[in-house]
């Protein structure tokens, strides 16, 4: 090994040992001054608000935000490839369902159906002369005059005949609906948001030449957390308030919830339903959804600023008599208009630190006065 080596190692031991000993000393401090706050407590009532667990009546309201979706929309295609001819309808306009939006060149199919028509009623002509021969034959057998093999035989030209006709309404059939193709017709009603080619355009079966949205209704798609699917139920009231649109407040209801939680947030699919008959709005604009839900009788509750949140648990700091507080985990359930539904840790008339929990930890002491609060 040769000096440089030698030197860059002691080097190293020496950083090495140098880190040990600043991570002590820090160590040592963090503790000492830990100490130091827990005497300077030990022995004083430490000045915080304190208020207690009561029994009431309460009525949750849930808060979400989505967007505005219209109930229906759909881009439109045509049935067959060809080439706009005509364009029938412009951007925002409010269409019935089975209205024609545009039409496709039919000259070529148009062909294909007149000679597809006339295929048909050759055929036809022949069914019908088999079946006249097939019973002129019958007659004959009958008399004697033919044989029973020449009455077969006529059968079984009717039946040729017959085929051949039924093959010929289907090419047929199958021409009339590609020229019935050729017209673009909405399904459902609504307003065309989006027209998407001009008259010349040569669109394939798979382009949408059009987007079509009925309004009438909207919908806000929401997920509902596991803790508060008891609380909503098909028909909740909502109240629905658009930044877009501040001051004024729309109502709608609980439509759809999911039966099955998606995973793996255990959130359940619903949606919330607004009437939107005069058209006032308009489909993705953000909202706020307020559901109002059950009433829930003689729950126990505090206020919200008394949850101290420690390890992802809610927890408080309960007074006992002696003026010290122990730290309580909470089983919660209705969390909102500032206060918390209290499902397990708690009892009525349970006196708890509402404030300036950072000022105390477990085992301090407050000194309470007759209104109840802490000196």
């Amino acid at each position: 090994m040769n000096l440089h080596d030698k030197r860059v190692k002691i080097l190293a031991l020496a950083l090495a040992v140098l880190v040990v000993i600043i991570g002590v000393r820090i160590f040592m401090n963090v503790m000492s001054s830990r100490e130091r706050a827990e005497k300077a407590t030990q022995g004083k009532s430490v000045a915080v608000p304190t208020g207690f667990a009561k029994r009431e009546t309460i009525t949750p309201v849930l808060t979400f935000a989505g967007n505005l979706d219209p109930v229906w929309q759909a881009k439109i295609a045509p049935k067959i490839a060809g080439r706009v001819q005509n364009v029938m309808v412009n951007e925002g306009a409010y269409v019935e369902a089975g209205t024609i939006l545009a039409i496709l060149d039919s000259s070529e199919i148009d062909a294909t159906v007149n000679a597809s028509l006339g295929s048909v009623y050759d055929a036809r002509a022949n069914l019908e002369q088999a079946e006249t021969t097939l019973a002129r034959f019958q007659r004959l057998l009958e008399n004697g005059a033919i044989s029973q093999q020449e009455v077969d035989n006529a059968r079984f030209a009717r039946d040729m005949a017959a085929g051949k006709l039924d093959s010929a309404q289907g090419t047929y059939d199958n021409a009339y609906s590609r020229m019935q193709g050729t017209k673009v017709v909405t399904p459902h009603a609504g307003f065309v948001v989006k027209r998407y080619y001009q008259e010349g355009y040569y669109a394939k079966d798979t382009d949408a030449l059009f987007n079509v949205a009925d309004i009438s209704t909207l919908l806000v798609k929401i997920n509902i957390p596991e803790g508060q699917i008891g609380l909503v139920q098909i028909g909740s009231v909502a109240d629905i308030e658009m930044p877009a649109m501040p001051g004024e407040k729309f109502q709608g209801k609980v439509t759809k919830i999911a039966a099955v939680a998606d995973a793996p947030g255990r959130t359940f699919a619903a949606e919330v339903s607004i009437p939107n008959s005069d058209g006032r709005l308009r489909g993705g604009v953000y909202a706020n959804v307020y559901i109002h839900a059950n009433d829930k009788p003689n729950a126990l509750v505090i206020p919200q600023s008394a949850i101290v949140m420690r390890e992802d648990q809610r927890t408080v700091f309960v007074v006992d008599k002696d003026n010290f507080v122990k730290r309580k985990v909470l089983t919660t359930g209705y969390i909102g208009n500032g206060i918390v539904e209290v499902l397990e840790g708690l009892e009525e008339n349970d006196r708890i630190v509402t404030g300036g929990q950072n000022k105390i930890r477990e085992g301090s002491k407050v000194k309470i006065d007759e209104e109840g609060s802490a000196k």
